[in-house]
């Protein structure tokens, strides 16, 4: 997490302050249910609340505290209770720190977790808009990156935006699953501490409650959670991976806003290159690189270890606010994107009409060829031309004419039948079907 890749949004979230707040009113909520169980005096609970929630935590002498004692929650009850004074002996009744920490650390993957879904609405809504702008733009479809057969530019936006209509629903059923508290004592048996104080710390906190812990919120959740922001950001660098070979000066379908006084080379002045793409692709790498210590801290001994404390303490604030980031970067790389419709016709005019030999195929078999023979006809002819465009970088020979001349596949189709198979718009006809389903709009 550094701040060239961050945004103040979600930093603040994992800031010290944030999180000793946090801890405060985890234990100032506890303290309340046990003032209403009888346990505390209420007077002291009002106490708590009074004087710790107007205090400023102090970081420095937090730290200072925890250089002697060695534990971050203990040092930060012994602030606390240069602030509380003698009522803060009720603090932290019948808890132990995992029950601070991790809940705590939900409430701070819930938040993030809002920031994240907001910014997929903003994605959304960009991918919506250019899809909408360029439903029937028409470019080449690639398969193994090699001229296929039609698309539209909307079409890939539209893909897009359906691939992260499915992130938000996967991050909207993470956030559920990440969102419990527990508040049950050493190993989790409620000895010290009623479950009530629990539901009402849950409830206070946005969470709900554990329905049973160890001594730790188990980390099959945060697995999960950590393993859909990873499919996220492998949906980033699809797109971004998409735009970057678009991008490639042979190709120049689509291009990188490029702004007045920028420059894409030290020593190249011609250079405009896709470097946020190129990043947002690099910044997926290190979001999915929080995954696997995510799997391997689900495994801890007995009822808790801290082997996953010191994983946590960096896959949380560094996952969540680099992929705030690229969904951000992400987001603002569509809604400038510039696009090339000339461009994109005249690739797909290179290579002489191939784009329609699948056309030409059915057509021969529909007309009594065996789909054997079709192939090697259609495939003849389309080799010619293949030829021609490595020779010369443009195809110089026209599949349509090749066909027109060849006695063997005018045995089965009339000059008219072959001609009206190259017919552009057959590709792109149920483009409205796709949009229909995509954004329930045609």
């Amino acid at each position: 997490m550094i701040p060239r890749y961050s945004r103040t949004e979600m930093t603040s979230i994992w800031s010290p302050e944030t999180k000793f707040r946090i801890w405060f009113e985890i234990e100032a909520h506890a303290c309340d249910a046990l003032a209403k169980l009888g346990v505390i005096p209420e007077s002291a609970a009002k106490t708590i609340w009074e004087k710790g929630g107007s205090a400023t935590f102090d970081i420095d002498r937090i730290d200072e505290i925890e250089r002697e004692t060695k534990h971050d929650v203990i040092a930060f009850l012994t602030h606390l209770a240069e602030f509380i004074g003698p009522d803060s002996r009720f603090v932290h009744q019948g808890m132990t720190s995992s029950d601070v920490l991790d809940t705590c650390f939900n409430v701070q993957l819930t938040r993030a977790t809002d920031l994240l879904l907001a910014d997929i609405d903003a994605l959304l809504a960009a991918l919506k808009r250019r899809a909408m702008e360029h439903k029937n733009t028409v470019c080449i479809g690639r398969s193994h990156g090699i001229h296929a057969e039609p698309v539209t530019f909307g079409l890939k936006m539209a893909e897009a935006y359906a691939e992260f209509d499915r992130c938000k629903a996967r991050l909207i059923a993470a956030r559920n699953e990440i969102s419990t508290c527990a508040i049950s004592g050493a190993v989790g048996t409620f000895a010290n501490i009623d479950p009530s104080v629990e539901e009402h710390v849950a409830e206070a906190m946005g969470l709900k409650p554990e329905p049973v812990s160890t001594q730790v919120i188990p980390r099959d959740r945060h697995a999960m959670f950590f393993a859909t922001l990873g499919v996220v950001a492998s949906s980033v660098e699809r797109v971004a991976t998409e735009i970057r070979h678009l991008q490639r000066t042979e190709v120049l379908e689509a291009e990188e806003f490029f702004s007045k006084g920028q420059k894409g080379s030290s020593a190249m002045p011609h250079k405009r290159n896709p470097v946020l793409t190129e990043n947002l692709t690099g910044l997926s790498r290190i979001v999915r690189s929080a995954v696997t210590p995510a799997l391997e801290n689900v495994a801890l001994w007995h009822e808790r270890d801290i082997s996953h404390s010191s994983v946590e303490r960096m896959i949380g604030p560094d996952a969540t606010v680099t992929l705030d980031f690229a969904l951000v970067r992400l987001t603002s790389v569509i809604d400038k994107l510039l696009v090339y419709p000339e461009r994109m016709v005249g690739n797909m005019d290179r290579l002489g009409g191939l784009v329609h030999s699948q056309r030409i195929l059915l057509a021969l078999t529909q007309a009594g060829s065996s789909r054997e023979d079709a192939y090697r006809l259609v495939q003849r002819n389309a080799m010619k031309v293949w030829e021609s465009y490595h020779h010369a970088g443009n195809a110089e020979v026209d599949f349509l004419t090749e066909l027109l001349n060849d006695a063997d596949v005018r045995q089965y189709l009339s000059e008219d039948e072959i001609k009206s198979r190259f017919d552009l718009g057959y590709h792109t006809k149920n483009v409205d079907v796709i949009f229909k389903r995509v954004f329930g709009e045609s």
